[in-house]
């Protein structure tokens, strides 16, 4: 993987740099971010982090992640003399719900570095990869390119960055460039056993009662499997949306499964919906005709009704996609 021209030359002909990732974020969106604003930082150049949501709590041990503030810390949203980086999204609205900030947020130029095959028009600069497991390989790239040095902390992130999204190396998008990379961050300093257990194993109490719960409400429809979660259960779990993470994955361990469905209550009638697949079902054509978006076997976005109308405008659309893999 190469980086284009382009990109490097923008990058390298600008001084101050406000990096962001998306909603929600995840360690592909932070670690990623976080890498590369320390090579920027050892080009010389200047860099604030931001993101609308807090770092999730299994994201809190990687160095760097700490820097993240929200937009409304920034002193205007006229940031003359800045140049806005949108990191593993492509979408301006992908950073911040709020359209007024959005409109009002001013930046010199933006660029964008992004691995998702649903793509949008945003970005004087652009690096969209939808053949990369993940942003952190092509931030990995990246830093070579710059001749910026990879440090341990780098390391750190990025390795993290492309476990999350290759749900440590289990999925269908681990190949051998991913895994000799990961190899070359575990010689900078990076350590396997450490992340796995941050990022996979470091459940509250809360967050497993919240588990069982949100098992109990398999819904399994001949090949395709529903799970749900409601603002009453993160109430009586003393829990947060963002320790939902990977529970969508749990379905697919049967060999049955081919899609696996996870409904995120936001509001009254709203749901955040979470899908994965196994193999050559396509997800993100369901993702993408119902205004969200992703990858081929992991994507997402966001519906209105209650979960049984839900649930069967989804089988309408995902079991033709079955039917064909």
């Amino acid at each position: 993987m190469v980086p284009p021209a382009e990109i490097i030359r923008f990058l390298k002909t600008r001084n101050n740099f406000l990096i962001a990732t998306h909603l929600n974020p995840d360690g592909d969106g932070l670690g990623s971010a976080v890498a590369l604003s320390m090579a920027l930082r050892q080009l010389g150049k200047k860099t604030l982090l931001f993101c609308k949501d807090p770092v999730p709590k299994q994201c809190r041990y990687l160095p760097g992640q700490d820097e993240f503030q929200p937009f409304e810390a920034l002193p205007s949203p006229e940031m003359k003399g800045y140049t806005l980086i949108l990191v593993d999204c492509n979408d301006i609205t992908r950073i911040h719900t709020d359209k007024t900030f959005l409109s009002a947020l001013q930046c010199d130029a933006s660029a964008v570095i992004d691995h998702h095959e649903t793509e949008k028009r945003f970005g004087d600069e652009r690096w969209i990869d939808p053949s990369s497991p993940a942003t952190g390989l092509m931030i990995y790239h990246l830093v070579g390119e710059l001749g910026a040095e990879m440090t341990e902390a780098m390391a750190a992130n990025l390795y993290a960055a492309i476990a999350v999204d290759t749900g440590n190396f289990r999925h269908e998008n681990t190949d051998a460039e991913v895994l000799r990379v990961a190899a070359g961050l575990v010689e900078k300093g990076a350590n396997p056993t450490t992340a796995y257990r941050q990022l996979f194993e470091s459940w509250t109490d809360g967050r497993f009662c919240l588990f069982l719960r949100v098992i109990n409400t398999v819904d399994i429809r001949e090949d395709i499997s529903f799970v749900s979660v409601t603002q009453e259960m993160f109430r009586e779990t003393s829990t947060t949306p963002d320790e939902t993470d990977n529970f969508v994955d749990f379905p697919r361990i049967m060999e049955r499964i081919a899609v696996s469905v996870f409904l995120r209550e936001t509001g009254e009638g709203r749901f955040k919906v979470s899908l994965r697949s196994k193999g050559e079902v396509n997800v993100a054509k369901v993702a993408m005709a119902l205004g969200g978006g992703g990858h081929r076997n992991a994507a997402g976005c966001t519906m209105e009704g209650d979960q049984d109308s839900i649930k069967t405008r989804l089988l309408e659309m995902i079991r033709p996609l079955v039917s064909r893999s």
